[in-house]
């Protein structure tokens, strides 16, 4: 069975289709966010708070998390 990843605030994520897991502050990610929102490929789990990460799948999917990097790293 495959494993959920937790992402905050009741959303979960499938484990094995997570590719990266990477800061939203550089400009190449900020680039990439804003050209999967053009296409219609991000999702926002956030609730409304700062982006603080941003997790890469395997289905060309970019989901927008509220949680740190080393959060959902150590929930991994």
């Amino acid at each position: 069975m495959n494993e959920l990843l937790s992402i905050g605030f009741g959303n979960t994520v499938n484990k094995s289709a997570v590719v990266a897991i990477v800061s939203p502050d550089s400009a190449p990610i900020k680039r990439m966010v804003s050209h999967s929102k053009e296409e219609g490929r991000v999702i926002d789990a956030t609730q409304g708070r700062k982006t603080r990460s941003v997790i890469c799948t395997v289905n060309d999917k970019v989901i927008l998390s509220a949680l740190t990097i080393e959060t959902l790293s150590g929930r991994f």
